[in-house]
């Protein structure tokens, strides 16, 4: 068996720049990690087979781990088969690029097992049909996306300090989040100029998520969540992505868990990610 995490991640920042002929958007946004993660179990089998640990997520064709799984084989070819199972802690529909995770470390599973040797960027050019996101996960360094978000310029933008994340406990639509959204070509900053030369303590005032108004427009809770965090003493709170999730960004060790414990207790899932994390991209061997 081998053993191995895909991490979520979480947008600092995120400008929508243009609504193309395609129905997709050009975008501009930081990608950093947080320690939210699933736990993959992978052995040798017969045939493909996938299970998931909460139940609800389909695990046929629409499943992103199956459809990267069929990718590979496709266009790579397997010389074995494999079994998954995954034991999940990212909530769905959550703005935390859970499945796109799930997707990009299924690649980097069966590059390694099957001993193909394809690069980062082969990988990477292997997903493009699969999801936006899949290739920062796949280079699993935080950086800028751009274009339709797969564009990664890898930069130091992980926080020096204390990330909280919030789950509602509801997921959020990205088609609707995209369609209610004015798209933007000019912003007055932009998300790497802030995230490179400007303090944590201005970030609340030049940091914009363009997805985050129509969205709270429809959720309150979640700008009820943000305000709560800023509250609770965040440098910095936002929605991530196209929700629902909301995070804070805190100076202060105690002040974030205080902030992580209040609403833990209040029934949330939450998640506490430490300074400067880093994540573990190996693959085990389970003795």
């Amino acid at each position: 068996m081998w053993i191995a995490n895909s991490f979520g991640k979480i947008n600092l920042g995120l400008h929508v720049l243009e609504r193309l002929p395609t129905g997709y958007h050009s975008i501009e946004t930081g990608f950093c990690f947080i320690e939210w993660s699933d736990r993959f179990e992978v052995t040798e089998s017969s045939n493909y087979k996938l299970t998931m640990s909460e139940e609800s997520i389909p695990t046929g064709e629409e499943n992103l781990i199956t459809k990267a799984y069929n990718a590979f084989e496709q266009y790579i070819g397997l010389k074995k088969h494999y079994a998954f199972n995954v034991i999940k802690n990212i909530p769905a529909g959550a703005g935390l690029g859970g499945g796109s995770s799930n997707a990009a470390l299924t690649l980097r599973i069966l590059n390694d097992l099957e001993d193909t040797g394809l690069t980062a960027d082969e990988l990477i050019d292997l997903s493009r049909t699969l999801g936006a996101d899949i290739p920062f996960f796949i280079k699993g360094e935080p950086g800028i996306g751009t274009g339709l978000g797969q564009d990664i310029e890898p930069l130091d933008i992980q926080p020096k300090a204390w990330i909280v994340c919030i789950w509602p406990g509801f997921e959020s639509s990205t088609p609707e989040a995209y369609q209610n959204c004015v798209p933007n070509p000019d912003p007055d900053f932009s998300i790497k100029g802030v995230l490179l030369e400007e303090d944590l303590d201005q970030w609340q005032y030049l940091l914009v998520n363009d997805l985050e108004a129509p969205v709270i427009a429809r959720h309150e809770l979640i700008g009820n969540i943000k305000d709560q965090l800023i509250d609770f003493g965040a440098s910095y709170a936002a929605m991530s992505g196209s929700g629902s999730t909301v995070f804070g960004i805190f100076e202060q060790d105690f002040v974030a868990i205080n902030a992580y414990e209040s609403f833990h207790k209040l029934g949330f899932s939450a998640n506490l990610t430490r300074p400067g994390f880093q994540p573990d991209q190996g693959i085990y061997l389970k003795e």
